[in-house]
């Protein structure tokens, strides 16, 4: 595929090849389900997304599938008789972020034990970590049913607003980053935070309380205006890890 894409396209399949080895190598895949895409270079009405058929740990720069908003497939690899294309939840449930926020170049979507299970709380993801505090504001999404239907689009741009994560009621999580690196970022803290709450829960003891004032701050802390970006650090060194254990992503 190298030969039919640009060079930044090329990175950014590159990138997004990683991130999918990533996912899976910290335990947040769920076999062929979900999805995480990047916006193309250049081309603003086009998104780069995994076929669906694949396991994560298979995926490669070249497997991916480039889409448009309308689900017009502009270019794919010839899977032979395998025949594989896009998720129809994939491409909707994507194709809406990437329209309604251009300040997104990477959505990635999970189906975690840990976000499942905190998106059934009636309380949602409660702030008694450090960890959990950067997602404050997280928005929520009530459960519709499986997202094939571009009717939900709507709904789910609106619930997401300009945050950085979404829980996807009775369903999963959704995380977006202005890069591939931040996002990826952003869905590793997403899982420690939930994590740690239902280890928490699970003592059946009393949180410790955090004052309103406190909370604020630190979810303060943890946005763009006031540090680095996510991933700057972090994802030349996950490369690396990656590179040492399997470098076929890049292929």
């Amino acid at each position: 595929m190298r030969a039919h894409c640009s060079e930044p396209e090329w990175q950014t399949r590159v990138d997004l090849a990683a991130c999918y080895r990533l996912v899976e190598l910290y335990g947040m895949s769920d076999m062929l389900a979900n999805h995480i895409s990047a916006r193309v270079p250049g081309q603003p009405d086009a998104f780069l997304i995994n076929a669906y058929g694949m396991l994560y740990e298979e995926i490669t720069a070249s497997s991916l599938i480039k889409v448009d908003y309308d689900g017009k497939i502009l270019n794919t690899p010839d899977f032979g008789s395998l025949a594989y294309s896009v998720n129809q939840a994939g491409y909707v449930i994507h194709s809406a972020v990437h329209a309604a926020r251009p300040d997104v170049d990477c959505v990635i979507h999970v189906h975690t034990w840990a976000s499942m299970a905190v998106s059934s709380l009636e309380c949602g993801l409660l702030p008694i970590t450090q960890t959990a505090m950067r997602f404050l504001k997280i928005g929520y999404h009530d459960y519709r049913g499986v997202v094939l239907s571009i009717d939900e689009q709507k709904s789910l741009v609106r619930d997401l607003g300009s945050a950085e994560a979404l829980i996807l009621r009775n369903h999963g999580a959704l995380v977006v980053g202005r890069t591939i690196g931040e996002a990826f970022n952003w869905t590793h803290r997403l899982e420690l935070a939930c994590r740690a709450q239902l280890a928490a829960m699970a003592c059946n003891a009393k949180f410790v309380a955090v004052s309103q004032s406190v909370l604020e701050e630190t979810w303060s802390n943890y946005q763009p205006r006031t540090r680095r970006a996510y991933g700057v650090m972090e994802w030349p060194a996950l490369l690396r890890k990656l590179d040492r254990i399997d470098p076929s992503y890049r292929d």
